[in-house]
């Protein structure tokens, strides 16, 4: 039997979680190449959150993921 194909932004959503993992769990916002789409999937699914550091934002794991 054939696995299911996960849409195309499932599958980059994926890949920024593990970018993110790779670096430490934070980078800044404005240094990633993702769609705001994907960002906005993750934040909406409570995966990543946006923090403001007072110099920039930066997108961070959220704790336990």
């Amino acid at each position: 039997m054939a696995k299911a194909h996960k849409n195309a932004s499932d599958l980059t959503a994926a890949n920024l979680l593990h970018s993110l993992r790779c670096c430490g769990g934070s980078v800044p916002l404005h240094s990633i190449r993702f769609s705001r789409e994907v960002i906005q999937m993750l934040v909406d699914r409570e995966l990543v959150k946006v923090t403001n550091t007072g110099c920039g934002f930066l997108l961070q794991l959220k704790e336990g993921n």
